[in-house]
């Protein structure tokens, strides 16, 4: 691990300035920077830490339905906020099946959104990689591509995002909030991330010295905590990334789906939401041949980057499964097994 300067700002505009210096990095939980430094991936001059910044670590519930996460919260004390895993199930459940529970209780919901693809060429300083070094190439092209893109993946770069907590966000309609040398300034999240093309290999929407301060989701987003649930497919069922992930919420209105939200993980470079399938939803009664209608259309397009052409027949599975237990409703309690394929089906209808 090269040396480096560390700062620990006592403001936000303090952290702002040193942050914005050449070659500096914010830290917080550290669970994906202090990885990417290890294995010489990551090589910042500054580390700036934000810990100990004011403000940034609450969760708020506004009296219009709006909720405001705070960059500093940790995911673990998140998904156990009763107040919020009532509001927003799904993305309790998302956040209770990623990682440990000892990496839950570091990890921030700022750093969350701003972890790298767990590609293993990005991670090999020895291959190529367009993510490291832009221009260089894509050595996971005709490599070992089973947990590969299958939906908006270029030449330039094949990785996938690996955010759980990003998926029912996205289908959340949720926007990150932005402190920068520039200003404030809100990303919606389904923008926060680009995909690759093949002049460039796809990002984060924040330059230099940027810094995430909170999160924020919009009023309606309770308004699906009855029929919401998050599934994730993974090699195992304790602490592994999503081979495929699927976020699906309903919102029922005498036996009728008034308006749906599914988002996708695990296949692309970014959290994969499906306006298109929500539309087809809208408006009809819950059956599995509307189920499976809809994931033909989330599925629509996609394509294997290599050996993965299973993934596609895998998600359109996923996403049928997580369709029928949200129409049967939120379980009143998170399952033993959160996000799991293995959990109980069994769902509470008038879950509130």
């Amino acid at each position: 691990m090269k040396s480096f300067d560390y700062i620990r700002p006592a403001t936000l505009e303090e952290a702002i300035a040193a942050g914005s210096q050449p070659g500096a990095s914010y830290l917080a939980g550290g669970t994906n920077l202090l990885d990417l430094m290890k294995v010489d991936v990551a090589r910042p001059d500054r580390i700036v830490d934000i810990t100990r910044l004011p403000g940034l670590d609450r969760t708020e519930m506004h009296d219009d339905g709006t909720i405001r996460i705070g960059a500093l919260v940790r995911n673990a004390d998140l998904a156990r906020d009763k107040a919020f895993a009532a509001a927003c199930p799904a993305v309790a459940e998302a956040l209770l099946s990623g990682a440990s529970p000892q990496l839950r209780n570091a990890a921030t919901v700022g750093g969350n959104l701003m972890q790298q693809t767990r590609c293993a060429y990005f991670y090999d300083p020895h291959s190529a990689c367009n993510r490291r070094q832009q221009g260089t190439g894509c050595d996971a092209l005709g490599g070992d591509t089973r947990n590969h893109a299958v939906l908006g993946w270029s030449d330039s770069c094949i990785a996938t995002h690996p955010s759980d907590f990003c998926v029912p966000l996205t289908a959340l309609d949720a926007v990150v909030e932005i402190e920068g040398p520039e200003g404030p300034r809100d990303a919606p999240l389904s923008r926060f991330y680009s995909l690759p093309d093949e002049a460039a290999p796809g990002g984060v929407d924040l330059a230099h010295g940027e810094l995430i301060t909170a999160l924020r989701l919009p009023s309606d987003a309770a308004s699906f905590a009855g029929h919401a649930r998050y599934l994730k497919l993974r090699e195992r069922t304790s602490y592994a990334f999503a081979i495929v992930s699927a976020a699906a919420m309903l919102r029922m209105e005498g036996g009728v789906i008034a308006e749906a939200r599914i988002a996708l993980g695990g296949v692309a470079a970014r959290p994969w939401r499906s306006v298109i399938a929500e539309e087809r939803l809208r408006d009809a009664a819950p059956s599995a041949d509307l189920f499976v209608e809809a994931a033909e259309a989330v599925l629509q397009g996609a394509e294997p980057s290599g050996e993965n052409a299973f993934k596609i027949e895998l998600s359109k599975r996923l996403v049928i499964r997580a369709l029928q237990r949200a129409a049967e409703g939120t379980p009143e309690r998170m399952p033993a097994l959160p996000a799991s394929v293995f959990a109980s089906d069994t769902g509470v209808s008038d879950h509130a």
